[in-house]
């Protein structure tokens, strides 16, 4: 059996005809800065030929997976790779729902609740019957009845499905199981002083509004009355107000015109059913509200107060607790929780845990261990940052019980406060034990101490990366000159010379009494002019205090949700979050379109002589309208290749070779380079070759700053991590000139950078604040913590057990509190 896995001669990407050997069941690290190679070579030249050899064994034409640029790889095993995508936008997705554990406390309260008999309000203990296989659920069986003990009322017998908020049993009649009602904000949709034509409805726009107003007028003819478009909302009469808020078809109109039909044909729909429609139909996307530009106002439902279920079922009660209160608990509580059942249920019912009684904390006890277990069972799946939703299937992994594994993991430590790293690495181990090799790409320095082999990849970035510059221990790459990890660790190790923290600008921005999820905090105050780093162990409320109260600011309305009060914003002209949200899931937006780039570089070409000659305009040079773009592949580039039960595979365009052009665009060329060519260039490779084109270099230069220059221009933007997503967007922010006193909102922005990288994003950072700015950043990584003038730690746990200012001050004050974790990490570093 082979030990090891043997790669000769990689060449994807920029990988420099790289030659190395991967140790098997080892824990092994690959590190190295930002865009050296590593992903190339675990994701695009490992995983890809993993999978290739997979469906080739199954007797499945591989051709579809195009092999890898390598000469051979021996020692392969079946490969998983653990991503950061968060695939699942389903809004009644949680936590509960996707682990399982919410299917098992179903079967605990299904079997042993206690309910309340709605007639007598009595108590009716349950009948401890056989245990049936949890597997098989009762999910389908057919309604039974029981009898209350003590009045004899006949009661409909409760099974799993009763307690489910996806099935009509138990999903709250109000909410239908959602947790929250949404409302139509009245005075966001209609503008009173404005007529239609003028924009008075905010939700009807473009040639949408004009097509909506000739049949609203069509409509007002019918019944025998005018609708003037340029007359003010506020001077329409009661009927005219009817028709365009409900619509034709509304009770609320047709009172006025009983016994009249209404028109053949295009029916007036009405503003308010129109808006509602729109939201039923994008109720399963996230940030539907968002998409109908904020008309919406979403609340608990006043029934279940979020709960989801109906109230009967909330009111049956297992070891003292409702369902619901059980959903509510942190994970680690619901592990106590279960650990506690055998002690207070009846000897006769105890038989009905057993199937569940080994599974279920052994579960939980994962989740546990890999840092989430400050997340409820009733948390949306759409909620989790990349990196909790890759801890999350990383926990059920475990429970696969898979030998003989690669597992390929992306930056698992992502969101991770140093404290809770611990409990990944050992869980790491774990999935390493059971017989599987573990690769994982990785900045984090604890990791690297935790592993068994390191690869360092460098030296640079792009075209100057791609080569092994260390491999062996941190030791060994501590010794190596080449070796820019060990180049960081050698000075990370020297004594660092006194920091001069910046007084700020003497003003603040004061938060009083933020009360929302688990916050409690009577007062906190940012320091403006300065660099602010909010701290604190994953789940303790950084990202709610930053991103759900203190960016409130920028809101035109003056009630803010959360908190009591929100003063000093008059010192700040406009607020700029930069948060983690995927840049978008359209194949076409690329990082040329997305920087604007793409727009100066089909005018450069179109206007160079060739291009004049040939006729061709800057539309022949966009990828995104016929004319010049290949038709085979719409100008992609790649053709999508449904494979049935694996995820769509994109093949190489076999038209136009990948180039997405026609060959009469491909001929116009600038300094020797098509726009093909230029699209497949890295940033950094093209600064040479545009740096006359003031406009595009500055945006270059930019990119390169924060770190981007390795990224491809005609990379799409789908498969950017939220780090570089974030960092894409930071740079198109800095190219703008300088504005008023602005107050930059970052999501942890050293997400996916090396420790050397985190360096130039501070450079960036401090200019930010240099020119007059505040920066704000939720952050774990101590490299920038122990940079910033200063720090506000939330803590001291997560969930339940956090919410409350641990300690604020300078990264020297945080250290002296012994309460702070964070501040025990900023003492060893600090000394």
């Amino acid at each position: 059996m082979k030990e090891a896995i043997v790669i000769k001669g990689a060449r994807e990407n920029n990988l420099k005809n790289l030659s190395l050997t991967i140790p098997k069941y080892k824990l092994v690290v690959l590190t190295g800065p930002s865009g050296s190679g590593k992903s190339t070579l675990a994701m695009d030249t490992l995983q890809r030929e993993c999978q290739r050899q997979y469906m080739e064994s199954m007797g499945l034409t591989s051709d579809s997976i195009s092999k890898p640029k390598v000469e051979s790889i021996e020692g392969l095993s079946p490969s998983i790779s653990v991503g950061q995508h968060v695939t699942n936008r389903n809004p009644r997705s949680t936590v509960g729902t996707v682990t399982d554990i919410y299917t098992y406390v179903r079967f605990i309260f299904s079997r042993l609740g206690e309910r309340v008999c709605p007639s007598c309000s009595g108590s009716i203990p349950p009948s401890f019957e056989p245990a049936g296989l949890l597997a098989e659920e009762d999910e389908d069986m057919d309604s039974q009845m029981i009898s209350c003990p003590h009045c004899h009322a006949q009661l409909e017998k409760l099974g799993m499905p009763h307690f489910s908020f996806n099935k009509p049993e138990g999903a709250c009649e109000e909410c239908g199981g959602l947790g929250h009602v949404a409302t139509i904000k009245e005075s966001a949709v209609f503008n009173q002083e404005l007529s239609l034509r003028g924009g008075g409805v905010a939700s009807l726009n473009g040639v949408h509004r004009d097509i909506q107003i000739r049949i609203l007028v069509a409509a007002g003819k019918h019944y025998g009355f005018e609708i003037d478009p340029d007359q003010p909302l506020k001077e329409y009469g009661e009927i005219q107000r009817d028709l365009l808020y409900y619509g034709v078809e509304s009770e609320a109109f047709k009172r006025h015109y009983p016994d009249k039909k209404p028109p053949q044909g295009t029916k007036f729909e009405g503003v308010i059913p129109s808006l509602w429609r729109r939201y039923k139909e994008k109720e399963g996307e996230a940030g539907a509200q968002e998409k109908d530009g904020g008309f919406f106002h979403e609340q608990l439902c006043p029934e279940c107060r979020g709960a989801r279920l109906k109230k009967e079922i909330r009111n049956i009660r297992v070891a003292d607790a409702t369902i619901s209160d059980v959903s509510d608990w942190s994970l680690r509580d619901v592990y106590e929780w279960t650990k506690g059942l055998e002690a207070v249920i009846p000897a006769e019912g105890l038989h009905l845990l057993e199937p569940i009684l080994h599974d279920m904390p052994t579960r939980l006890k994962r989740i546990m261990d890999v840092g989430l277990g400050y997340i409820s069972m009733n948390r949306q799946t759409v909620t989790l940052s990349g990196g909790e939703a890759q801890r999350l299937r990383l926990a059920s992994l475990l429970g696969s019980g898979l030998t003989g594994v690669l597992y390929v993991l992306d930056e698992p430590t992502t969101g991770l406060h140093p404290r809770d790293t611990v409990g990944l690495i050992r869980v790491l181990q774990e999935l390493r034990d059971l017989g599987n090799t573990v690769l994982v790409i990785e900045h984090d320095v604890e990791m690297m101490r935790a592993a068994d082999h390191i690869i360092d990849i460098g030296p640079g970035a792009g075209p100057y990366g791609g080569s092994v510059v260390g491999e062996g221990s941190l030791e060994d790459l501590m010794a190596s000159d080449l070796s820019v990890t060990g180049a960081y660790l050698r000075e990370a190790n020297l004594p660092s010379p006194a920091r001069i923290r910046r007084k700020g600008s003497g003003q603040h921005i004061t938060i009083r009494e933020a009360q929302v999820r688990n916050l409690h905090i009577p007062v906190v105050s940012f320091p403006l002019g300065s660099l602010v780093s909010v701290t604190g162990v994953s789940g303790s409320g950084k990202s709610t205090l930053v991103f759900d109260i203190l960016a409130q600011g920028g809101s035109k309305e003056k009630e803010y949700t959360g908190c009591k009060e929100i003063t000093g914003l008059e010192h700040v002209g406009n607020i700029v979050i930069f948060d983690q949200t995927p840049m978008g899931r359209i194949q076409r937006s690329n990082v040329a379109t997305y920087t604007d780039v793409f727009t100066h570089l089909r005018q450069m070409f179109a206007g160079l002589p060739e291009a004049k000659a040939r006729k061709l305009t800057s539309k022949h040079f966009s990828f995104n309208t016929p004319g010049g773009r290949c038709e085979t592949c719409q100008g992609l580039g790649v053709l999508s290749v449904d494979m049935n039960f694996l995820p769509d595979l994109e093949v190489k365009c076999h038209d136009c070779k990948g180039r997405r052009f026609t060959d009469e665009v491909l001929q116009v060329q600038y300094q020797g380079f098509s726009i093909s060519d230029l699209l497949n260039m890295s940033i950094q490779e093209s600064l040479p070759v545009l740096q006359s084109e003031n406009k595009i270099a500055g945006i270059i230069r930019m990119l390169c700053e924060v770190g981007l220059g390795y990224l491809q221009w005609g990379q799409s933007v789908k498969t950017l991590s939220g780090g570089e997503g974030q960092r894409i967007r930071l740079a198109k922010e800095l190219s703008k000139p300088p504005k008023s006193h602005t107050l930059y909102l970052l999501d942890e922005p050293t997400t996916g950078l090396h420790p050397s990288d985190i360096k130039q994003l501070q450079v960036l950072l401090d200019k930010l604040v240099d020119t007059g700015n505040t920066v704000v950043v939720v952050e774990h990584s101590l490299e920038l913590i122990e940079e910033s003038d200063w720090v506000i730690d939330i803590g001291p746990e997560g969930g339940a057990a956090g919410g409350k200012l641990v300690a604020e001050g300078t990264p020297e004050q945080v250290a002296k509190v012994p309460a702070s974790y964070t501040g025990m990490f900023l003492k060893r570093i600090l000394a």
